[in-house]
């Protein structure tokens, strides 16, 4: 039976509300036993890990393996075999009396004081009382969370997670995400890093550093620090743009706010391409994406100046469209509390853009403000195109949506307070990768890797060959 919790007057709402694969069945009393997802081969976990050399690098692994043939089967999971049809619908297997069906059952008191929690391991059910799933301080026994069998095909076959550099000096891997596949190199810009040269002293003494780190394999790179002034723009999000990228420059309580473009080979030459709209300074752009049609999109928040090294904003804090053959810049969005990372689906009919006024630049969190995942519809008039339609695509459930992409399936990865969360292209959750401290932003890589970016540590997660990201396709 289901487990009803006092006071809820309409149980059929109730039961009708829960998701097929996290119905709980209790046949003790010789009620009737209902078959629910269809039987799947179980995980078994393995972690490893490998205790960091003195470069600061280490590797704890995290992979799966099949059991379905062991036959050992853990008695507190309901059976979960399919019916003759194939279906995965629940069926009655030991039907009652019409007279005994009728009969009231006891209903089972609900206790406050239990922390009800689910994993779904390979869509079945799996309840546990506990008041959180993971330990800060405890290795990740289950890093990749399924909440819909469609995140199975994502995974692959043998999903991992590994850490690829810890280092506790300083907050190196934080936003961009910029993978260059001509290099083979990933750029990352760090956190604000304290800094007590002159130099800073109208960043408040603060500083944001650029890795390049170049692979030669998954395991096999070399890292270094980008020598590009990247004191005058205080870098944060980028992307891919021509041969080589785009940095949001968050500016400077002197040096102006804007894009700048630096080429991804020595000496990384650095240009502005804007830094005002139309005379009026930007607050501190955040996140950057390009669209096919070669114009940029941004978003520009007031992070720089809540966090005391931009002057008082003169502009609301929009996301905005420039067009660097034009020269043409304008408003394509408003009505954010703190707008964040932005992106566009593989057709570019859609453009998702986040929310994360929950937290502000002081620190402040607040959980009635949105951390919330925008779709908005873009539409094309005198070749040109704009947003309508804008909806709720996705709430965090833990955290704040930061960096956000997609695949060229069109589903939706955000960086979260738990790692990197997947939607589908409708708005469901389908799975989420558990990552120790969650991720601020991530990069996609080549053929189903993800690079996740958690301050002080930088995540590998190899997911399916064919789980691509859609900037790159690669």
């Amino acid at each position: 039976m289901l487990f009803k919790p006092a006071g809820l007057s309409d149980w059929n709402l109730f039961s009708s509300s829960l998701p097929r694969s996290l119905w709980r069945v209790d046949d003790t009393d010789n009620d009737a036993h209902y078959q629910y997802p269809p039987a799947r081969p179980k995980l078994n976990w393995r972690s490893s890990s490998k205790e960091a050399d003195g470069t600061g690098h280490g590797n704890p692994k995290v992979s799966f393996s099949d059991s379905s043939k062991s036959s050992k089967r853990d008695s507190s999971r309901p059976s979960t075999s399919r019916n003759d049809s194939g279906s995965s619908s629940p069926r009655l297997l030991s039907p009652r009396a019409d007279k005994d069906r009728d009969r009231p059952r006891p209903q089972q008191p609900w206790s406050d004081n239990r922390a009800w929690q689910r994993v779904n391991r390979q869509s079945e059910a799996l309840w546990q009382e506990a008041p959180s799933l993971l330990s800060p301080t405890a290795p990740q026994p289950r890093p990749f969370l399924i909440y819909h069998d469609s995140f199975l095909n994502l995974l692959g076959s043998s999903p991992t997670l590994s850490l690829l550099i810890s280092d506790p000096r300083a907050p190196y891997f934080h936003e961009a995400g910029v993978f260059h596949p001509a290099t083979n190199t990933l750029f990352i810009t760090s956190n604000q890093i304290p800094d007590a040269s002159p130099d800073a002293v109208t960043t408040q003494n603060k500083t944001i550093v650029i890795t390049k780190i170049e692979f030669f394999s998954p395991t096999d790179f070399t890292r270094d620090k980008v020598r590009c002034p990247e004191r005058n723009y205080m870098a944060n999000g980028g992307t891919n743009f021509r041969d080589g990228l785009i940095l949001c420059a968050q500016g400077s309580l002197r040096e102006p706010s804007g894009l700048i473009y630096m080429e991804a080979k020595r000496p990384h030459k650095a240009t502005t391409l804007l830094n005002n709209y139309h005379g009026r300074p930007f607050n501190s752009p955040n996140d950057v994406v390009v669209h096919s049609d070669g114009s940029i999109w941004f978003t520009d928040p007031i992070y720089g100046y809540e966090q005391g090294f931009r002057p008082k904003p003169q502009l609301p804090q929009h996301v905005y469209r420039f067009d660097p053959s034009t020269g043409d810049i304008r408003v394509v969005a408003d009505g954010f509390g703190r707008p964040n990372g932005i992106c566009f689906a593989p057709n570019e009919e859609t453009c998702y853009i986040t929310d994360t006024d929950f937290i502000h630049g002081d620190g402040t969190k607040v959980h009635s403000r949105p951390a919330t995942i925008y779709a908005y519809s873009v539409y094309w008039t005198n070749d040109q195109p704009y947003l309508t339609n804008r909806r709720v695509f996705a709430y965090a459930d833990t955290g704040v949506p930061d960096g956000i992409k997609c695949d060229v399936y069109g589903n939706v990865y955000a960086a979260c307070g738990d790692g990197i969360n997947v939607w589908n292209s409708g708005g469901m959750l389908v799975g989420k990768i558990l990552i120790e401290g969650g991720c601020a932003n991530f990069c996609f890589g080549r053929n189903g890797e993800i690079w996740c970016f958690g301050e002080h540590k930088l995540w590998r997660v190899k997911l399916g060959d064919e789980t691509k990201g859609a900037l790159l396709g690669v």
